[in-house]
């Protein structure tokens, strides 16, 4: 992921506390088939602010015959860009400006499983929204990270390299190795802020606070447990101390697994392609040595030569494979990489701690 964000116009994004809660809740109902909506909002100082959003209609597989899950997460991934959806979000815009709130299309946003999302469909999907404006995100939230209590809002938007090369859809190798492109050089990501109105605000320093006396003062008679209650303290949690793996770090290992495997088939398939290539030069390089020889003695002969240009109408050099889907794997691999250098920190510092007790005497 490159970290600096020059081409950017903006430098944070600013997502309004009842747009994260539309998200969370949209997300959350259709997991764990994919959801997808339109965000709306304006571009301040330097700062993306998003305002609203609305999700974006889905299909009912259910009066669809051989219609199944996979289908409905093709069908919703492929949403934003979809031509019925980008009618709805032009009516949408319409009718907010109606009612004047902020109706400028900032970008879209959409759940993932596992850090899972970098793939060709979300990049099609930012490329849509970014080639007409450059001033858009997408807004990634994790549906599985959140569950464990943390928040995942994580905010992207496409590289101007990336966005150059992927409009003229050239991914050779040489192509690659001319602009410099890797997979770190997919994606920019900016911090996300959650900003709450004046009123919430005030309404949230209004809810009364905890005890901050982390001693209790015990009762000298009955008068004073009658007057007032004792209020004991919260009970630790020694869900901290537990010793088993995570499940989520190792879901997270078996992803990280298969995407090393798509990445080694990628890399067995252009293996496969320079194999064909070379075979198929060798042939053109006999042929050519062959056409010349016939052509000095054509000469000798006072014969006119023949051409030495047939060998593109008779040899035909196999098509370079794309690497655009061995850079998205890649970069996939690098965001589970994180991901399991997060869990395992707590998991290490508890091995760590118990060592003593777990190597033998």
């Amino acid at each position: 992921m490159a970290d600096s964000s020059k081409d950017a116009s903006f430098k944070t994004v600013q997502v309004e506390s009842l747009v994260v809660m539309k998200i969370v809740k949209h997300c959350s109902n259709n997991f764990p088939t994919a959801a997808t909506g339109s965000i709306v909002g304006m571009d301040s100082n330097g700062v993306l602010e998003i305002t609203n959003t609305f999700p974006f209609p889905t299909v009912d597989l259910a009066n669809i015959e051989g219609g199944h899950q996979n289908d409905a997460s093709a069908l919703a991934a492929a949403a934003p860009r979809a031509k019925a959806s980008i009618i709805y979000q032009n009516e949408m815009i319409r009718h907010l400006k109606e009612v004047n709130v902020d109706a400028n299309n900032v970008g879209w946003y959409t759940s993932a499983t596992m850090g899972n999302f970098v793939n060709s469909s979300f990049i099609e999907n930012q490329y849509h929204y970014q080639r007409e404006n450059d001033r858009t995100v997408a807004l990634v939230h994790d549906v599985s990270r959140s569950s464990q209590g943390a928040l995942s809002l994580r905010a992207f938007k496409l590289n101007q390299n990336f966005m150059t090369a992927f409009k003229e859809g050239k991914f050779t190798t040489e192509s690659l190795q001319k602009s410099k492109l890797t997979f770190k050089d997919i994606l920019v990501e900016f911090p996300v802020h959650i900003h709450n109105s004046h009123l919430l605000t005030s309404y949230i320093h209004q809810l009364p606070s905890a005890p901050t006396d982390a001693d209790v003062k015990m009762p000298t008679s009955l008068a004073d447990i009658q007057r007032d209650a004792v209020k004991l303290p919260l009970n630790p949690s020694i869900d901290i101390l537990e010793l088993s793996i995570d499940p989520f770090l190792e879901k997270t290992c078996d992803l990280l697994l298969d995407s090393i495997e798509s990445h080694y088939t990628e890399v067995n398939n252009h293996q496969y392609y320079q194999r064909q290539l070379a075979r198929e030069q060798t042939k053109i390089t006999a042929w050519q040595t062959k056409r010349k020889a016939e052509n000095a003695s054509r000469v000798a002969a006072k014969q006119p030569p023949l051409p030495e240009d047939e060998w593109q109408r008779i040899f035909k050099l196999p098509q370079e494979p794309s690497r655009l889907e061995g850079m998205l794997n890649a970069k996939q691999v690098e965001q589970y990489s994180k991901q399991i250098d997060g869990f395992t920190a707590n998991v290490s510092a508890k091995m760590f701690a118990v060592r003593g007790n777990l190597l033998p005497e």
